[in-house]
């Protein structure tokens, strides 16, 4: 399906492409991989995990179009919501509602942004974290930027949201008086559930490892897109890794 064009605002963040929104629309820059990520969104809808986007096609420009969901999305300075116990569990169950939709998705001929990893489990997001959250000012509503999906275990999104939502992360350190770290990690796997959810150490090994491949893709990506910028984020994830 083919979308016309409009009058374009630009929105916040967009490291990896240019984003812009059209009325009650997003668009954003397409590759081999929209397709399959399009069917995928589609699939997920029908099977209940309505907190992602719409796929709604390809407009005039040849750039993929997503309904715009409302609210607000973190960035920097971090907005206080992000620490509130009730964001570490609604993003367990989000993420649960998301993996268990995923079961059943076609696999074959799908072309990934980001290579599969086994074991395959699910698709994961691979990119879950507060500034792809839309928060509506009371709760934690909507997943976007689903573009790096691929197959995966379900660890493997699991210690990326840890890392950002628990406070391990450099550029997003938990703020002194909220809960310690180890107690957030105990309510987002509680809300994943406990039947699915690996390890607590499963988790934290897995985080390491999830750094240096996620340093490794943002070299990557600097040096074929010149955005030059974010090699200081490959270097923040190593020295994360380093830490943890």
């Amino acid at each position: 399906m083919t979308v016309g064009q409009g009058d374009e605002v630009e929105l916040a963040g967009g490291n990896v492409g240019a984003v812009v929104r059209v009325g009650d629309t997003v668009r954003r820059t397409a590759g081999p991989w929209t397709p399959t990520i399009h069917a995928l969104l589609a699939w997920v809808r029908a099977r209940g995990a309505s907190m992602v986007p719409v796929p709604l096609g390809i407009d005039d420009g040849g750039r993929e179009v997503l309904s715009f969901l409302p609210g607000e999305v973190a960035g920097w300075p971090v907005p206080a919501w992000v620490w509130e116990p009730e964001t570490a569990q609604a993003a367990g169950t989000m993420l649960r509602t998301w993996h268990d939709a995923t079961e059943g998705f076609a696999l074959q001929d799908a072309t990934w942004r980001v290579p599969p990893r086994d074991p395959v489990e699910v698709v994961c997001l691979n990119d879950i974290a507060p500034y792809n959250m839309v928060h509506d000012g009371n709760r934690l509503v909507g997943l976007i930027d689903i573009d790096m999906a691929s197959p995966g275990p379900r660890v493997w999104d699991l210690a990326y949201l840890a890392y950002r939502i628990c406070g391990w992360c450099e550029d997003m350190p938990a703020p002194t008086g909220s809960a310690p770290r180890a107690v957030r990690l105990d309510l987002l796997l509680d809300a994943y559930g406990r039947d699915a959810a690996p390890s607590t150490t499963a988790v934290m090994s897995t985080m390491r490892q999830r750094l240096h491949d996620l340093a490794d893709w943002t070299d990557e990506h600097a040096r074929t897109t010149g955005a030059t910028r974010l090699l200081e984020h490959a270097a923040m994830y190593r020295r994360d890794a380093t830490r943890l």
